[in-house]
């Protein structure tokens, strides 16, 4: 048997029944609500005619066919027919009703869910496995669509079902019903007990469906790696671990069913036996008919049925509380980085100048609770038009500068200036309209390249798109392609070398036309002819923009007017290229390692 399995405070269910949380949850049938309307009509209706089925045998039994009464028997005969006709229609039309109703919920939760995944920043993400997420929009949406469409309103067709049922067997003869009803006490043991186990078994079914979602994504994204180091055999083992957890959740969940309906057909079956003995002996009393008893026993079988489906949807309703609880907690989630109450805004065209003005930056903290620096007091001014390199050893700081001026992340302490006006006060599209970034692994979307460049944006022309690709040279890796621009490339691009997918994100950053163009490593994974062509593409386009360039490699950044050189979180020296090696510090020991050390025997 698999481990029991610690619950994460996320993953641990809440109250079966929490009436803020379902208070929530109706406001999304509110735009509905004369739909809602009629599916508990349709309910009512259908409800209604489960009593008529046994009213007409008894009516058969005691009045047509002692009476030798054919005509009657063959009125009954018809009006039987045609109640189960039109509770088949009923039927139909709430079904289809009550279906649509959830998948349009569903359909406007998942909107929502969405828009509230594009709007958190990117420490949400750091905190949060994708897989954990993909359960949230599709899984946990599923279990409240499954609510909406057989939960919610459908109790109400159970509800009205029991009521017209004891209506009905109370006014044929109370004696005898209160006879059918005594294993009622019974029937909530049993529901009792599979409520409790179910729960528990429902708990670990949710805690491993996110469990695999996680591993999956992982697998998947990192196959090269797997097969690059020979992984298969361990992850597959991996792989059947938790699978394995997961079918014995849900062979548990499954075994709960198996016991919990026989043992109510138990007591439907008892219930049913102690009607045929009292119901025969009242017979031979002469209190009772024969149709009072058979058309007992007709709503004793209907009575227990509708009480499995509120025990269904009680276990129902305990998921739809888990997963409504893990979705509003999502979306009651606030976004750290947020437009301020009155944005400012910048002229057209942006000026392009930056200034950091001690800037200190933590991802985290260290094992004493303070902040482990990874940015600290860095102050320097780019001014309008110029090119500066940034350049320092692994894990100095460089890219965080970059994740600071595109407010992806938010530093402790400091300002950050864009042409004078700090950058908090900007719209978060006014200031990333401005910038335009090129990382080192470029992510591309699945679509065709003219999509990949403008990205969807409806007033970019593809004479626009075309122009920005000639430019960087990716129109000849483009006029390649058999379908040229409307190519898709397959998922992250798979269908392009690494070279030809740089050259499309650089097509990208330059059909938006920034302000400011940032590179980030961005020629550190192409060979030296593509190389080649985007150092000649991108310097007329650099010229009057100004430009920030991250760089291991210092034979790409030697031509910048200003170098940064950062160590340890530190901006600790700046100049020319020529300047830095005379001065005889850092970077000209950078230099001395990669140029002179590459060019020894």
């Amino acid at each position: 048997m698999t481990a029991k399995l610690p619950v994460q405070e996320e993953e641990a269910l809440g109250k079966a029944y929490d009436a803020r949380l379902m208070r929530r949850l109706l406001r999304y049938l509110a735009p509905y609500w004369w739909l809602v309307g009629l599916a508990v009509l349709l309910l009512a209706l259908v409800s209604a005619l489960e009593i008529v089925g046994p009213w007409l045998t008894k009516v058969a039994l005691d009045d047509a066919i002692p009476n030798q009464d054919g005509r009657l028997l063959s009125h009954l005969a018809v009006a039987f027919l045609g109640t189960l006709l039109l509770g088949f229609l009923l039927q139909y039309a709430e079904r289809l009703l009550t279906t649509w109703l959830g998948q349009r919920i569903m359909y406007d939760l998942r909107r929502e869910v969405f828009r509230k995944f594009q709007t958190l920043d990117l420490r949400f993400y750091d905190r949060n496995p994708v897989g954990r997420l993909i359960t949230r929009i599709t899984s946990d949406v599923e279990t409240l669509n499954e609510l909406f469409s057989s939960g919610i309103v459908t109790v109400f067709g159970d509800v009205f079902t029991l009521a017209f049922i004891v209506a009905a067997m109370l006014g044929m003869d109370w004696r005898l019903a209160l006879i059918a009803f005594s294993v009622l006490p019974f029937v909530a043991w049993a529901a009792f007990l599979f409520r409790a186990r179910i729960r528990e078994a429902y708990r670990d079914i949710r805690v491993r469906l996110a469990r695999i979602n996680s591993f999956l994504h992982e697998r998947f994204t990192g196959v090269q790696v797997i097969q690059l180091f020979n992984r298969e055999e361990r992850d597959a083992r991996q792989h059947h671990e938790v699978n394995q957890s997961y079918l014995e959740a849900h062979l548990r969940s499954i075994t709960y069913y198996a016991l919990f309906f026989p043992v109510i057909e138990f007591f439907t079956a008892v219930a049913l036996a102690l009607i045929l003995w009292r119901g025969g002996a009242s017979i031979l009393e002469g209190t009772v008919t024969v149709g009072v008893v058979v058309a007992f026993l007709q709503y004793a079988r209907r009575f227990f049925r509708p009480i499995q489906d509120l025990s269904e949807k009680y276990n129902l309703l305990q998921a739809a509380m888990a997963s409504s609880e893990r979705i509003f907690k999502l979306l009651d989630t606030q976004a750290e980085i947020v437009d301020p109450p009155i944005p400012r805004q910048l002229p057209h065209p942006t000026r392009g100048e930056i200034e950091f003005r001690d800037v200190w930056f933590a991802y985290g903290e260290d094992e004493t609770g303070k902040p482990d620096w990874v940015l600290e007091g860095i102050s320097f001014k780019v001014s309008p038009g110029e090119k500066i390199a940034i350049v320092g050893h692994t894990g100095a700081g460089k890219t965080t500068l970059v994740n600071l001026l595109m407010r992806f992340y938010e530093p402790q302490r400091g300002d950050i200036l864009l042409d004078g006006v700090p950058i908090r006060e900007l719209g978060l599209r006014e200031l990333r309209s401005r910038l335009g970034l090129v990382l080192q692994d470029v992510f591309l979307f699945s679509q065709d390249v003219a999509y990949n460049i403008r990205l969807g944006s409806p007033e970019m022309e593809d004479q626009r798109i075309r122009e920005a690709a000639r430019r960087v040279g990716a129109d000849r890796i483009v006029e390649r392609l058999p379908m040229g621009y409307l190519q898709p490339l397959g998922e992250r691009g798979s269908s392009l070398s690494v070279g030809e997918r740089q050259l499309l994100s650089f097509a990208r950053a330059l059909a938006f036309d920034p302000s400011i163009l940032i590179l980030d490593e961005a020629t550190s994974s192409v060979d030296s002819e593509i190389e080649w062509q985007i150092e000649e593409a991108t310097q007329a386009v650099m010229e009057g923009r100004t430009s920030l360039v991250i760089a291991h490699r210092l034979s790409t950044v030697q031509g910048a007017d200003r170098i940064l050189v950062f160590h340890r979180g530190q901006l600790r020296e700046t100049g020319s290229h020529q300047e830095l090696l005379e001065a005889g510090g850092l970077y000209a020991r950078l230099h001395e390692l990669q140029f002179v050390h590459a060019a020894a025997p």
